[in-house]
């Protein structure tokens, strides 16, 4: 049985041993170090956290004006506050000087505890990987963001991690090594190509077993990072079957789906779907249900793809 890693756990975690890694590595938490368990940095070294409440805006200057003199800053809170609520701040004081300010998103997607519309992120995506010098990644599992963490807190330049709250399998293993701006292969397939990224990579891998038992062989390619995009991997894995079926939990406007595309209509012209939300705002409700409603199910993606061979039958 894989085993289960929430990736806030990680995130936690994570904070702790790159900060005895680095000690210019500071936490700045906008009231919710509880819910990202960045609390677990303030329990090891208090003195190199700091709570900014909910004032997401001065949360970014202050954090640019502590990577200006050598530290290494990573922002706590949820995805939809750090993308939002403080976008023109992130713009002109982070993204512009290029500074190493690093975004640890957390609840991104449309899963997070029942809290709504307004605390679930399904444009960060878009948002972020528009933004000129910021790099953007969105981790399968516990095992990646560990890794995606340690080569974000190295990497000069502001990075935006997209994290998830719920408890996933764990798909990469000990031997996995994580690398900014390369692609995974998780499947071999001939029939149709799946390209997906964050959690929705595991639900691609699921999809794919499901239409095996419809004799559909899919080719799974999971990416990692969203900004800079591994446009060798896409193109080759597009060159595989000749069919793209793109899913994210994510808006089908401006995020993967749109980043695929656009290298395909340059590179490699290919027939392809993009699924994910249909420009629509979540709302509360139990998981599954969620899931179901908008779409975004291991059932749904299988059903997309099948609907995708099949236009290409036509």
């Amino acid at each position: 049985m894989p085993e289960m890693l929430q990736q806030r756990e990680v995130f936690g975690e994570s904070l702790v041993e790159l900060g005895g890694e680095f000690p210019q590595l500071v936490v700045l938490d906008g009231d919710l170090a509880n819910s990202t368990r960045a609390e677990l940095f303030d329990q090891a070294y208090p003195d190199r956290f700091l709570e900014m409440g909910i004032a997401e805006q001065n949360m970014a200057g202050v954090a640019a004006g502590l990577a200006t003199v050598g530290y290494i800053p990573w922002l706590s809170s949820f995805a939809a506050f750090l993308v939002k609520r403080d976008l023109d701040q992130l713009r002109i004081v982070v993204a512009q000087p290029n500074l190493s300010v690093k975004l640890g998103g957390g609840y991104a997607g449309l899963l997070t505890s029942k809290t709504g519309r307004t605390h679930q992120s399904v444009s960060d995506l878009a948002v972020m990987r528009s933004m000129p010098n910021m790099t953007v990644i969105a981790p399968i599992d516990g095992v990646e963001l560990r890794q995606a963490m340690r080569a974000a807190t190295i990497k000069p330049g502001p990075v935006y991690m997209r994290l998830y709250r719920e408890a996933t399998q764990t798909v990469m293993g000990a031997d996995y090594r994580f690398e900014i701006g390369k692609a995974v292969l998780l499947r071999e397939g001939r029939d149709v190509t799946i390209i997906s990224t964050h959690i929705q990579s595991l639900r691609a891998l699921e999809a794919a077993d499901l239409l095996a038992k419809e004799g559909i062989s899919a080719h799974v390619l999971h990416v990692p990072t969203i900004k800079p995009l591994d446009v060798d991997a896409i193109v080759q894995a597009a060159d595989k079957t000749g069919l793209v079926l793109t899913t994210e939990e994510h808006t089908v406007i401006g995020g993967l789906g749109s980043a695929v595309a656009e290298v395909l209509s340059q590179a490699r012209p290919t027939r392809m779907k993009i699924h994910g939300l249909q420009d629509v705002y979540g709302e509360s409700g139990a998981n599954d249900a969620l899931l179901d409603k908008y779409g975004l199910s291991v059932a749904d993606i299988a059903r997309a793809a099948k609907e995708l061979i099949r236009s290409a039958r036509k």
